[in-house]
């Protein structure tokens, strides 16, 4: 019996579907590692939020009526502070401090967060009364932040973009501490986000 083989156009016609079926399952591929990609950034970046807010909430719940000496030791500054001139968007003094190790350091955390271009860094010390050798250590938190607000609520219910109130100036208010904290984040994808925050009593 004689065999009938291909003929070159069945074979051309036969590339041609396996070239057009395999830039169909290329481009499908493609268009999958993509979607993957972006969907993992915008996991990280959900995450990356998720940590912030967690932080900032951590820190304002757990805020300590502490002040802390100035390095020079003069003055008091207040528990929660945000005097700009201190180079920080706000400073406060935060309990719950863990040492699982036993250092010979106190439970209370004194911490800050300042805007650096587009991060937002979040300063802790080792020590609450530091001196000028005391050197903070920073941590980016959060980028493509735009702007940080922040807005207390007093006990009586007033709001103050400021604290201490301009009403409690010396040691009593440098232990006031507010009855709740708005935090008022602008990221340039996600628009503003807020976040209140009740302070513990």
């Amino acid at each position: 019996m004689r065999q009938r083989a291909f003929t070159l156009i069945e074979v051309l016609v036969a590339m041609a579907i396996f070239a057009v079926l395999a830039a169909f399952a290329y481009g499908t591929l493609s268009q999958t590692l993509l979607s993957a990609e972006i969907l993992n950034d915008r996991m990280d970046r959900l995450q990356a939020l998720q940590r912030t807010v967690r932080m900032l909430t951590d820190d304002f719940q757990q805020l300590a009526p502490r002040p802390v000496r100035d390095e020079l030791g003069d003055n008091l500054r207040p528990a929660l502070d945000t005097n700009f001139q201190t180079g920080f968007a706000i400073e406060l003094t935060k309990g719950g401090w863990s040492n699982p190790v036993v250092l010979p350091r106190s439970t209370l955390q004194r911490a800050a967060y300042r805007l650096e271009e587009d991060e937002l860094v979040r300063y802790h010390w080792y020590t609450l009364d530091r001196t000028l050798a005391s050197e903070p250590v920073g941590a980016v938190l959060l980028d493509g932040v735009e702007g940080i607000q922040f807005r207390f609520i007093t006990e009586s219910g007033d709001e103050s973009d400021r604290w201490p109130p301009a009403t409690r100036p010396g040691a009593l208010g440098a232990r006031q501490r507010p009855r709740a904290v708005e935090v008022i984040l602008r990221l340039t994808d996600e628009g503003v986000i807020n976040r209140f925050i009740e302070v513990a009593p």
